[in-house]
């Protein structure tokens, strides 16, 4: 695993602290075309609102042009020698943070960051963006509807209670949530619902919250074959819950109502 120089670290002229308030983390593999876009718009809507902020992009052993395009851009760029998959790359990502306010977002930018203040108003230990908003805006076929809807329930029956929608790529993260991340095991797309089923039975706070979102071309994700795959690892995940695989490790995590500060929206 590699890391370029280059960061992003904006200092509050207001304040004068080296601190980083906000850290966004984009997991990216081959998104040189996808990923140059949303990260211009990423920086300019951070260098509006966010006085102190970086950008992670880890590239998760990308072999077309994504580093190239990453570092043309003032952010930090973490590499994986190979495809560890996209909850590897989070996890590299967030565990890499220095932010208080960990947010991790899709490299396509099917959620924009106007989406960020509704997660931030939340106020809870972790904020979920959901695509099952009545009144929100969702751009996705049919398929991938009936599909993602199927599994969400499948996932709501055997492990996650109250969650409409676990699989967006749009999450903010407290700093009650962050130990949540040396915890986790699970490298695939079923890294969400891991994070969940241990915030949940560690007493985290968590709200969905809506967010407009759009399918943008050139998805590699296969919604039959990454879906059959995620059902498997969600029966993984409650296979360690059950025999107390989790178990020490959760001692780290403490949710925020048992922290002496927070962190103000």
């Amino acid at each position: 695993m590699q890391e370029t120089a280059a960061s992003s670290d904006r200092t509050s002229a207001h304040n004068g602290s080296s601190a980083v308030r906000l850290s966004v983390v984009i997991p990216a593999y081959n998104e040189s075309t996808r990923l140059p876009a949303f990260l211009d718009s990423v920086l300019a809507w951070c260098g509006r609102h966010e006085p102190s902020f970086e950008v992670i992009v880890v590239d998760d052993g990308s072999s077309d042009g994504t580093v190239t395009v990453a570092r043309q851009r003032d952010v930090r760029v973490i590499s994986h020698e190979r495809n560890a998959g996209k909850g590897a790359a989070v996890r590299t990502g967030m565990l890499a943070a220095r932010g208080e306010l960990r947010l991790f977002a899709d490299a396509d930018g099917a959620t924009a960051m106007e989406e960020l203040p509704s997660l931030l108003a939340a106020d809870a230990d972790i904020a979920i963006g959901s695509r099952e908003g009545r009144d929100k805006r969702v751009d996705a076929s049919a398929l991938r509807r009936f599909l993602g809807r199927w599994f969400n329930r499948a996932v709501r029956m055997g492990a996650i209670k109250g969650i409409r929608d676990t699989q967006c790529g749009f999450k903010l993260f407290r700093p009650a949530a962050h130990g949540l991340f040396e915890i986790a095991q699970e490298d695939g797309f079923a890294f969400d619902v891991e994070l969940l089923l241990l915030a949940q039975n560690k007493g985290l706070s968590i709200k969905e919250v809506f967010v407009n979102w759009t399918e943008m071309p050139g998805s590699k994700v296969s919604l039959m074959r990454d879906g059959i795959k995620m059902l498997k690892a969600v029966r993984r995940i409650k296979k360690r819950w059950k025999t107390g695989a989790y178990e020490s490790a959760m001692m780290r995590v403490t949710p925020s109502n048992e922290l002496a500060g927070s962190v103000d929206s």
